[in-house]
């Protein structure tokens, strides 16, 4: 794509009352399919012209984009990945107009005396999580806390991986529109996906396998991940704890990866690892500010951080905007980040 082609579809437009940028694009600020392929959604390119995401996309510097874009083009694929966490940026924020639940929240045990155990630990620490009193050092203690004594409750509580299946098969949690489009469009451009969660990832592959009736041989979940004994009960976790606040590229040391659910083999973990880590050009995906961090343990050259606030924008805007360098509002679909990974590279129509 020539230089003045991604600089027209990041034009300044300073709005008044709140001096933001807008991500404005040409043909009448509507999102241009031209060169996106939509695998197998025979409605897909018509979706994406209906849409117009400009009254809920926001670019604080769009110079600095257009040169991110134009240095990662020239880079080509093979030097680049998506990191994206999972609950509220992949998954919607809100389903059928109600707080959509996340990969921990649905889980039942069926057990009700420790669901509520479970319940009554999100009560306490959650709060915690969000307050600007608590120091980081302080704060990630506590969670590791909350995490540690959820992860016990499981296990205590006798988990099974049928429970599991269950609570997916009646949770309100929904993928955001044009997810699937984006993991197929990167999936034939054989772009690694990396989903980071501080969740539970084999509830996350029962979602994808729920959800979106497929799986990707691209995608790889590092997350918190279980041990089942022959009769499919939790007996521990693997690897080092996950939680909200230390999720990052130094977390693929810990998780193991895909391999056996996708019918891949790409050599060893370790050496999986280097290959990802070669890929130097990140476009990273998130809903909280933590997400950025996603990103720490990669050296990486460009990388174009998108942010999904999905709730409290007024309150939100003025820190996010600083800190992404596209941020979608008001639980916004997939459909930008798609076209700018196929702004990226650019599929040859047929």
């Amino acid at each position: 794509m020539p230089r003045a082609s991604l600089i027209s579809c990041c034009t300044r437009l300073h709005a008044p009352t709140t001096r933001l940028s807008l991500f404005r694009r040409s043909h009448h600020n509507k999102l241009t399919p031209s060169s996106t392929r939509c695998f197998g959604h025979n409605d897909c390119r018509h979706q994406m012209e209906q849409l117009d995401l400009s009254a809920n996309t926001v670019i604080d510097h769009p110079r600095a984009l257009t040169d991110k874009l134009t240095l990662i083009r020239d880079a080509g694929p093979s030097k680049f990945q998506v990191i994206a966490d999972f609950d509220g940026t992949l998954t919607r924020y809100r389903v059928n107009g109600v707080r959509g639940q996340s990969s921990h929240g649905i889980l039942q045990q069926g057990n009700a005396d420790y669901d509520a155990k479970r319940e009554a630990l999100y009560e306490h620490y959650h709060p915690l999580e969000f307050s600007p009193l608590i120091p980081l050092e302080e704060k990630t203690k506590l969670m590791e806390e909350w995490w540690s004594k959820t992860h016990d409750l499981l296990i205590e509580g006798g988990l099974t991986f049928d429970a599991i299946k269950q609570s997916v098969s009646s949770s309100a949690i929904a993928f955001r529109d044009g997810v699937v489009e984006l993991f197929e469009f990167l999936e034939e451009k054989e772009i690694p996906v990396l989903i980071f969660s501080a969740g539970l990832a084999d509830v996350i592959e029962e979602v994808l396998r729920q959800k979106l009736h497929r799986t990707f041989k691209n995608v790889k979940i590092v997350s918190n991940r279980m041990v089942f004994d022959d009769d499919g009960r939790l007996v521990s976790f693997k690897g080092k704890l996950i939680h909200v606040l230390n999720k990052n590229e130094h977390a693929l040391d810990m998780a193991a990866p895909l391999h056996d659910q996708l019918g891949v083999d790409n050599g060893g973990e370790g050496e999986e690892n280097a290959y990802v880590k070669q890929r130097t050009n990140v476009l990273l995906l998130g809903d909280h500010m933590g997400d950025l961090r996603m990103s720490d343990g990669l050296n990486y050259e460009s990388r174009i951080s998108i942010g999904f606030l999905n709730d409290n924008v007024e309150k939100s805007l003025e820190s996010y905007r600083k800190a992404f360098d596209i941020v979608y509002l008001n639980d916004a679909p997939m459909w930008g980040a798609l076209e700018i990974a196929s702004q990226l590279f650019p599929t040859e129509a047929s």
